[in-house]
């Protein structure tokens, strides 16, 4: 168990497994932060990087969410003043309703999940309010649309080149949308692209890690943290072994 994720600490502890067996790690499927490849690089030699599926979708998601924020914070600024108005006229205020029962503010908030889930998982309450979202904020729908097309670039590339096909294709249509926050989004994209490109050979991904890294990190707050670290990994062990 390493402290932190410094990665001469991390890559010192693996040091001390035999290079021989390091050297027969052939991938290794990292996020995209900067030290895992540094670790990835100085630990196994031998092993192709590969930027994990879940990790790189993510980033154009919080871009297409970012942008539903902003949007939220104007109508909450916007409510707040009319509440000032209609309060300093001596007036109730009565927020205007979408057929669907939301107020702006409240459609905003509520169409967080919706944007990170294809059309075909949208259940009936989530249509209705995507059909209302999209009508008085295209701007939302623009940047949804565009997150769909980069996930339909891991569901339908089958190759690295037909992968590289649809990326580039992508880049255009963010560049063309002029949108800052998946302009951003883009240029990571892009600076990663070759570790990306590297899960289209094999589709590896590192979900399973992932979903067992929840799991530990969900019982080390049940047991309030770790104290003994053996006992610990011993509590581990017989519940996840």
């Amino acid at each position: 168990m390493a402290k932190g994720t410094k990665s001469e600490d991390v890559a010192l502890i693996l040091a001390k497994i035999p290079q021989e067996e390091r050297n027969k790690v052939k991938e290794v499927t990292v996020d995209l932060a900067d030290s895992m490849e540094r670790i990835v690089r100085l630990a196994f030699p031998n092993a192709t990087i590969i930027n994990d599926r879940f990790h790189v979708q993510q980033l154009v998601s919080e871009g297409v969410q970012e942008v539903r924020i902003v949007f939220r914070k104007e109508a909450i600024r916007e409510e707040n003043e009319k509440i000032k108005q209609a309060r300093e006229n001596k007036e109730r205020y009565y927020p205007f309703v979408y057929e669907n029962g939301d107020t702006k503010k409240q459609l905003l908030a509520r169409s967080r999940y919706l944007l990170f889930k294809p059309k075909s998982k949208w259940n009936d309450h989530q249509l209705e309010r995507s059909k209302i979202l999209f009508k008085e904020f295209p701007e939302i729908k623009s940047v949804y649309d565009l997150s769909m097309m980069f996930r339909s670039c891991y569901e339908n590339s089958r190759t690295r080149q037909e992968a590289k096909n649809s990326l580039d294709k992508w880049y255009k249509k963010v560049a063309e949308k002029k949108n800052d926050s998946l302009a951003v989004a883009a240029e990571s994209i892009r600076l990663h692209e070759e570790t990306i490109l590297n899960y289209f050979p094999d589709r590896s991904t590192n979900a399973a890690a992932e979903s067992f890294n929840a799991k530990l990190k969900n019982f080390r707050t049940v047991v309030r943290g770790v104290v003994d670290k053996k006992f610990h990994l011993f509590r581990v062990a017989k519940l996840y072994a």
